[in-house]
């Protein structure tokens, strides 16, 4: 089992990545049999983006706060667990925009494509699935289009649905919608592709963001499942991706 270590910012991370280094050499990641990531859910995105182009699959050790995307924290028998470690395969959300200059950028989200209001003026947006208008002006904050693995972070924290990671759907969550009010979002078929249109954009300025990466000014974004690509994920057989998100379907806090 040869195994390459990627550790994140803080200095607890560092630390670790030193004494595991130590106990079990570090390969280069294009010949390693799994990235351990080391840090916490934050450094597991900055990595799923930075080695998209490897085949070996990740497994994370937290070393941050709350570490959904990652297992527990221990340097014994490492090899032996990643071996055992139960796999999922994640796909990310491809986000294609047109800002107002006319330039265009394109991203991929594993937790989250957001759009939100830049000023104090509330965003103006038009919603289409594939072609079809599906509400003309939706006046709010902002809004999410998220992943299953990705439902469960700024997406809950918006009051949209934690969706298990097989269950076909997107959520497509609204941040502080004002027009129609209260209106709870939507659930899209994980095959749909989302078209965002800012409407009055030089008075209501929208930013778009696809994870950590973030376009200013933005008038229109498609954003869709990219089904090309994909990324493993390792997980403790104790404690597993599927298990952590049915948990918090039902966390009360």
């Amino acid at each position: 089992m040869k195994l390459a270590f990627h550790a994140g910012r803080t200095a607890r991370a560092r630390e670790a990545l030193t004494a595991l280094t130590r106990r079990y050499g570090n390969t280069p990641p294009e010949g390693a049999d799994a990235l351990v990531i080391l840090g916490g859910d934050g450094a597991m995105l900055r990595a799923l983006h930075r080695f998209g182009g490897l085949a070996a699959p990740f497994y994370g050790m937290n070393l941050g706060t709350l570490g959904f995307m990652l297992n527990a924290h221990t340097a014994e028998d490492l090899p032996a667990r990643v071996a055992r470690a139960q796999r999922y395969t994640i796909h990310p959300l491809r986000m294609l925009v047109r800002d107002a200059q006319g330039t265009e950028h394109e991203a991929l989200a594993f937790n989250e494509v957001s759009l939100l209001r830049e000023t104090h003026a509330t965003a103006h947006i038009r919603i289409s699935v594939d072609g079809a208008e599906r509400m003309a002006c939706l006046m709010c904050d902002g809004l999410i289009l998220a992943t299953p693995l990705g439902s469960t972070a700024y997406n809950a924290s918006a009051g949209g649905p934690i969706v298990p990671l097989s269950g076909g759907v997107l959520p497509l969550t609204p941040i502080s919608a004002f027009r129609p009010r209260r209106w709870p979002g939507a659930l899209l078929p994980e095959d749909a592709r989302l078209r965002l249109e800012v409407l009055d954009a030089p008075d209501r300025p929208v930013s778009a963001t696809a994870d950590a990466l973030e376009v200013r000014d933005v008038v229109a974004v498609e954003a869709w499942q990219s089904r090309s690509v994909s990324r493993t994920l390792l997980f403790d057989p104790d404690s597993t991706l599927t298990e952590r998100v049915f948990r918090e379907q039902f966390a009360g806090r």
